[in-house]
């Protein structure tokens, strides 16, 4: 399972399987899968009814991992998600009742919709892969993915994001809506029973565990280097953006960009590997500016136009 050639086969038969429940999606599928053998989270922002909730269970299980959902709501309390020790009366002692996410692939549906407060619950458990409740620090299962989402649309009785939660996704990830003939299939694949009720598991966790440090051998160009480096520093100095990207944004395109190369069929990065995943890494992670807010202006657009200036690298002659 080391070798790259059955891991770029395992990772493709997973996005397969999800194929067969999510209709036309092939693109947000993929990052989807991305963010799973990459360790990392994902936020899914899009309009109710596209299928949001559909992508997390059917990826879950395509992996065989277990699965939580956590159905956000303005009265949450972190303990609803971490957990909490309850006293026994036979017993006379405090027994922890782990929440939901002691979990390998959790989905925190309408995130937005919690408390800051509970909101931070989720903290420590996306960045260490541990929850501390009451002093004791409990580590999380492996593999562990918290796939997120919002409705970008509606804001009344929702609490923004922090940007320290926000830093800690992956990957944002926009599904649309699908097309005519793709809305035509999901009729006919729904219409006597919904698919997601017979998918079947094509790989395990440690199957998963194994494509993460396949992965992690992609070779990544000096120059590939210097060219993500000069992307990210040029959203913290650019005039329309008011706080840009962290140096964990640097390590995300790095990590995104050989699990794109590995799944492309190369064992070395290339420009276009960077390029195609700028925007779902760094958009959501930097402050626009209020005066191009203002403007119309966008993340998405402003890492476009980062894209368009900074320098793309040539190949370097070898030997």
């Amino acid at each position: 399972m080391e070798d790259a050639n059955s891991a770029r086969a395992l990772a493709h038969r997973i996005i397969d399987n999800v194929k067969k429940v999510i209709v036309g999606k092939d693109a947000a599928l993929e990052l989807g899968v991305i963010a799973l053998i990459c360790q990392g989270h994902s936020l899914i922002e899009d309009v109710p009814g596209v299928g949001k909730t559909m992508v997390a269970k059917s990826i879950a299980r395509s992996t065989g991992c277990s699965f939580k959902r956590l159905q956000f709501t303005p009265d949450m309390l972190p303990s609803d998600i971490t957990g909490a020790s309850i006293y026994n009366q036979k017993t006379g002692d405090f027994e922890f009742r782990p929440g939901p996410i002691m979990a390998q692939i959790v989905l925190a549906d309408e995130i937005n919709r919690a408390t800051p407060k509970t909101q931070s619950a989720l903290l420590e458990a996306m960045e260490e892969r541990q929850v501390t409740v009451e002093g004791v620090t409990r580590l999380l299962p492996q593999p562990f993915m918290v796939l997120a989402t919002q409705n970008p649309v509606e804001y009344e009785g929702t609490f923004p994001l922090p940007e320290a939660q926000l830093d800690r996704f992956l990957l944002r990830i926009r599904l649309g809506y699908p097309s005519f003939d793709d809305e035509i299939e999901i009729i006919d694949r729904q219409q006597f029973v919904h698919p997601i009720d017979s998918l079947q598991p094509v790989a395990s966790p440690q199957d998963l565990l194994a494509i993460q440090r396949t992965t992690r051998s992609i070779y990544v160009d000096v120059l590939i280097k210097h060219y993500i480096v000069n992307l990210v520093a040029a959203t913290r100095n650019h005039p329309d953006i008011a706080l840009g990207a962290s140096p964990r944004a640097t390590l995300s395109l790095v990590r995104t960009a050989q699990t794109m190369a590995l799944l492309r069929g190369r064992d070395y990065v290339i420009p276009d590997d960077v390029k195609e995943l700028a925007r779902p890494v760094m958009a959501h992670r930097i402050i626009v500016a209020p005066g191009a807010r203002m403007r119309g202006l966008d993340g998405d657009q402003v890492v476009g136009e980062v894209l368009e200036r900074v320098t793309v690298p040539g190949v370097r002659a070898r030997g």
